[in-house]
């Protein structure tokens, strides 16, 4: 459906422009004349959908908004058509403002929501439509501005925490480069000529330095090459398991891996439960918020358990990706019938551990990742000092 740009004169002889969307330009004119508009121009717009995303916390903003319009009872139509008028967000005014077109046409608000690629992530288009299904739409807009807040809050946390851990590891790339594309270069041919037979420790270095200082740009090309083929590759359907079982797995990452897919799968599922959404349903919507692979086949299977009339404890436990205490609150919820104040506690609960266990390994990395880079410099000087101690012998 394709958006047309209009100047048209209205029933009071007034001049109108806007836009609308329809499926050719006989069709818009049409539905301008049966809004008794004559129009005078008509030309398609430029398709602008698609170009960049919108960041997580003005999506949040923007969920608040519609959330806080509904509950006052403002009607759907005329809080998306406000919130198109947004000056500060022209990015976002001009999507809502397809939203509105769509909605004015007849459309559902979670079809229009589909429709605009790289702006809603499937998951809230599925919970919109749940919403709208319902009748719980504002409440709805409110738990997805309070998710999306906190995903984006706990990314930030992430990003932040990881801030430093790079900046020394770039720093300590440069300064080793240096060292072994420059320093060791320049001492061997002063010094090192002078001795027959070198030390093991210094011929190793020598070693690393000539692949450096010869090889070096090829080096960082093969990295390069070999990152973004891995990049790609995520998309394989067998590369993403692989990669998820490795991250689920390993002994630092692993914890923080499954506390945080577990913590975005409790949350959606806790906040469509809450909303009335039946549980398979929310189960199916919120598996694709989980992000790990392996944590979408254990969810995959408790849909089938919960289907044959099983309780959702068992299988999620049966996983080995939930811990003990979270399966026990699980349970003890289902037996009460508050499983969705549970599951929102679980989430708040875990978002919390992610925390701690992302703050205890950004202090292990950074010793660790000094320990590395003192270590290589003090191989570097090691290896020199020997020759010079072994001149020194033979003087």
């Amino acid at each position: 459906m394709a958006t047309f740009e209009y100047i048209a004169i209205d029933e009071r002889g007034e001049r109108v422009t806007g836009v609308l969307a329809g499926n050719s330009e006989r069709a818009v004119f049409s539905e301008l004349e049966t809004r008794g508009m004559t129009p005078v121009h008509l030309a398609e717009q430029a398709e602008t959908r698609g170009r960049g995303r919108v960041g997580s916390r003005k999506l949040s903003t923007v969920y608040t908004q519609m959330a806080d319009l509904l509950r006052a009872g403002v009607p759907l139509m005329r809080a998306l058509t406000l919130l198109s008028r947004q000056k500060s967000q022209p990015r976002l005014a001009e999507v809502f403002r397809r939203l509105a077109e769509r909605v004015s046409d007849g459309g559902e608000l979670a079809d229009a929501m589909a429709e605009q690629p790289g702006v809603f992530p499937p998951v809230h288009v599925a919970m919109v439509r749940a919403g709208e299904k319902g009748g719980f739409l504002e409440d709805i807009f409110k738990q997805l501005g309070q998710f999306v807040r906190n995903e984006a809050e706990l990314k930030g946390k992430i990003i932040s925490s990881m801030i430093y851990p790079m900046i020394l590891v770039t720093i300590g790339t440069g300064v080793l480069g240096v060292i072994f594309g420059f320093f060791v270069p320049m001492f061997r041919k002063g010094v090192l000529t002078r001795l027959d037979s070198l030390p093991a420790i210094t011929t190793f270095v020598l070693g690393v330095s000539d692949i450096v200082s010869h090889y070096g740009i090829v080096l960082l090309a093969v990295i390069a090459i070999a990152g973004t083929s891995l990049w790609r590759l995520r998309r394989n359907p067998e590369v993403r398991r692989r990669i998820s079982i490795f991250r689920t797995r390993a002994p630092v990452l692993g914890p923080l891996t499954r506390a945080l897919a577990a913590a975005r799968f409790c949350r959606l599922l806790g906040t469509m439960e809450a909303n009335g959404v039946p549980l398979i349903a929310a189960m199916t919507i919120a598996r694709d918020a989980a992000g790990n692979v392996l944590m979408e086949e254990a969810i995959d299977r408790a849909i089938e358990a919960v289907r044959a009339g099983d309780p959702l404890a068992g299988p999620l436990a049966e996983s080995g990706l939930f811990g003990d205490d979270v399966v026990e609150m699980i349970a003890v919820g289902e037996a009460a019938g508050n499983v969705d104040t549970v599951l929102l506690t679980i989430a708040e609960t875990l978002e919390g551990r992610v925390d701690r266990l992302l703050s205890a390994a950004v202090k292990l990395i950074e010793p660790l990742l000094l320990v590395l880079i003192a270590g290589a410099i003090g191989l570097v000087a090691v290896s020199l000092i020997l020759p010079m101690m072994q001149m020194s012998a033979n003087v």
